[in-house]
């Protein structure tokens, strides 16, 4: 299969910090990321013996976070083999191996069956896919009717606050890159204008018309951070 430039540099770019990943995220998000993640996970509605599926699960952290806060099973799905490997070692050391299985897979092409998880999560996915509404339709098969469809993405923070966030990610980002080493310099100068190209090109009234022609419907949107990050949730019909 022909992999495509935009999930090429995807691949190449998170192999080069799987190593660091949950450590440097925290650092350079202030200690963001995580919190993110709890807001992401703690009004997902799936029952202590139901199954979620963790689309670009990367490291597990989400993974991880479900299992201890819901009791249910996780499926983590990623297409990069170093942060799944960084992952086993994390749900391995939180002693949740028999409730989390991490599956090499692409968001395009799920390895689950149809309705096979009672809620799905994504991070940070939209913006490395070649078409985000043929993912989210693939995303919501797999989810079975009256399931929860999750995502955490970054957003730009507008009005008084824009002008810091400009300069954080296109000088503080990359400043701090340097100093993590490995591939973090790449990461930091790629994060910000991957972000903004995404929802100048996608307002979230586009973003959010992508869920409910996959079937998702009572759509709601949770702005953190004063826009620094966005949770979209809604129920598949």
């Amino acid at each position: 299969m022909t992999v495509s430039a935009r999930k090429s540099h995807a691949l190449e770019l998170f192999e080069g910090i799987a190593d660091e990943y949950d450590r440097w995220a925290q650092l350079l998000s202030f200690g963001n990321d995580r919190r993110w993640h709890d807001l992401l996970v703690e009004r997902l509605s799936v029952p202590p013996d139901g199954l979620v599926a963790d689309v670009a699960t990367g490291t597990a952290a989400v993974a991880i976070a479900i299992a201890r806060r819901h009791g249910c099973r996780v499926i983590g799905i990623d297409q990069n083999p170093a942060m799944l490997a960084r992952g086993g070692e994390r749900v391995q050391a939180a002693g949740l191996e028999q409730s989390i299985e991490l599956v090499q897979g692409e968001a395009e092409s799920l390895p689950l069956a149809d309705g096979a998880v009672d809620a799905l999560v994504h991070t940070y996915l939209l913006r490395y896919v070649d078409d985000p509404p043929a993912v989210m339709r693939e995303l919501a098969r797999a989810v079975r009717p009256g399931g929860t469809v999750a995502s955490l993405e970054f957003g730009v923070p507008e009005g008084a606050w824009y002008p810091a966030w400009w300069a954080w990610t296109r000088i503080g980002l990359p400043t701090a890159g340097l100093v993590a080493g490995g591939g973090w310099y790449e990461t930091g100068r790629f994060l910000g204008p991957s972000i903004e190209r995404f929802w100048r090109a996608h307002p979230l009234d586009q973003v959010l018309g992508w869920w409910r022609d996959a079937g998702i419907d009572h759509l709601r949107v949770q702005r953190l951070s004063v826009g620094g990050a966005v949770i979209i949730r809604g129920t598949v019909r």
